[in-house]
């Protein structure tokens, strides 16, 4: 079924994705590698509502070694931007949580019950893009102990996971999968295109999200 409605999205000439919640942006200006103006954070939203999104959980990235964002200073952004939101009148549910990065600053929140969740106690978390975890299982376990919910973001853009083993394994640990629906499309490339592929195919998918950085 998610891939018919991605297979659609991404032939589509009007451009209505097959979700209205994503769970998985940047659009808080200044904060990360997101929105680079306030003014292109509002052309998104705008965008968004014309693409038939009506809720939005955006998710700065949080990394030790390129954007030490702290929950308090995300939270404070996040409600700057909806005062903004409020001026301009333009009506949807932003709601904000955040992108961890698989580091020892996230291990560290973890044990400091610091995480900024959302929903019914998601956590969003990416890994590098090149070298395999350490230690992934066992992060995943503390999280379930804690009473988190661990989402990992687009597991088809590891380069280190391409099989179906890989992708079942990442499930058996208890971890959700959320892909990107630009991945599909074949944004990121043909390897990303098949791994994404892969994991619709043996019906992996928990959420799809944009991960919008800007308008590219």
């Amino acid at each position: 079924m998610i891939s018919r409605l991605l297979k659609s999205f991404s032939n589509s000439t009007d451009c209505k994705l097959p979700f209205t919640t994503d769970l998985h942006s940047h659009l808080i200006p200044f904060i990360d590698d997101g929105a680079k103006s306030l003014e292109e954070t509002l052309d998104l939203l705008k965008q968004y509502r014309e693409i038939g999104i009506k809720k939005l959980i955006t998710t700065p990235h949080i990394m030790s070694h390129r954007y030490l964002n702290t929950k308090e200073g995300i939270l404070e952004a996040h409600n700057q931007l909806i005062s903004v939101l409020q001026q301009h009148n333009i009506d949807i549910d932003l709601q904000v949580a955040a992108e961890y990065y698989y580091d020892e600053h996230f291990f560290d929140l973890i044990q400091s019950n610091e995480l900024l969740s959302f929903s019914d106690n998601y956590i969003l978390f990416e890994l590098s893009y090149y070298t395999a975890p350490i230690g992934l299982e066992n992060i995943v376990s503390q999280l379930l102990d804690k009473g988190y919910k661990p989402i990992l973001a687009h597991p088809e853009r590891y380069r280190f996971y391409s099989t179906k083993e890989h992708y079942h394994r990442l499930k058996d640990m208890g971890l959700l999968l959320q892909i990107n629906a630009i991945s599909y499309a074949g944004f990121y490339g043909k390897n990303v295109q098949k791994s994404v592929e892969l994991i619709l195919k043996e019906g992996l998918v928990d959420f799809v999200g944009s991960d919008v950085h800007s308008q590219k």
